[in-house]
């Protein structure tokens, strides 16, 4: 089974490549615009150092492995979960009953049907600026990377519960664009440790709104300084968010209306 969805996986995948490749200057821009931004914050990072030593109790390699962490997260989403964004024409136009038909799961093929291989330069931009602070912050051990790797994954699940929750969303109100800006218009606060902002809004982008269980948490927890219960508690929170985005997705299909109802 599971070899089966891979190969599903890599030929949906594949098909959404070639797409991209029908503009190959518009691949090129859009990766590049990609690197630009991600650069420009990086420079804005180093131009803050220059004038402020300490951020919020963070050294700069410190944030900067903040920002890198941020920026993994959101391209490995990007990446993986790119056919949400084109989920509201299935439903307004009816493919969503042929989808819904197929021997694939639907979930599945919504959430994994089109991968950006476009975005796979900046996951590995990503990993190597990771790396290279990593090398500049002092007392991280091979048990701090374990529990990294583990909140990594935690803050993906996070993030696709989040997708599935859309998903819901669009299937009984067709409206998904605003809701998934919404959402990374909020990831966006990621970009530097959620230390830095005052009470409430600390609380709200930590529990309300989990961006410091997605971004912070993985990158503190390497450096040492994430309690056990921290930890366990983003994990309880990832399995929950995802359990009940489930549960939601399945009662929007009972109330979906087809094309002939």
């Amino acid at each position: 089974m599971i070899k089966k969805y891979l190969r599903i996986w890599f030929y949906m995948s594949l098909i959404s490549f070639q797409i991209s490749l029908i503009s190959r200057f518009g691949a090129v821009v859009f990766t590049l615009g990609k690197l630009f931004r991600f650069l420009f914050f990086l420079l804005f990072l180093f131009l803050l150092s220059s004038k402020i030593k300490i951020v919020g109790g963070y050294s700069i390699w410190q944030m900067i492995f903040f920002f890198a962490t941020f920026n993994l997260i959101d391209s490995l989403t990007q990446f993986a979960l790119r056919e949400v964004y084109r989920f509201r024409s299935y439903v307004v136009s009816g493919r969503l009953d042929y989808i819904l038909v197929k021997p694939v799961s639907p979930l599945f093929r919504l959430l994994l049907g089109g991968s950006d291989i476009l975005d796979i330069p900046m996951i590995l931009l990503s990993i190597i600026l990771l790396v290279f602070a990593a090398g500049k912050i002092s007392a991280i051990s091979v048990f701090g990377v374990i529990l990294y790797t583990l909140l990594v994954a935690n803050s993906f699940m996070i993030a696709v519960a989040f997708h599935v929750f859309v998903l819901g969303v669009a299937v009984l109100t067709t409206e998904i664009d605003n809701t998934i800006m919404l959402y990374r218009d909020i990831v966006q606060m990621g970009r530097i440790p959620i230390d830095v902002y005052k009470e409430p809004l600390r609380g709200l982008l930590t529990f309300a709104v989990p961006v410091g269980i997605m971004v912070t948490f993985p990158a503190k927890a390497i450096m040492g300084i994430l309690s056990p219960l921290f930890i366990i508690l983003s994990l309880l929170i990832g399995i929950v968010l995802m359990f009940l985005s489930l549960k939601f997705w399945r009662f929007s299909l009972r109330h979906y209306s087809s094309v002939g109802n």
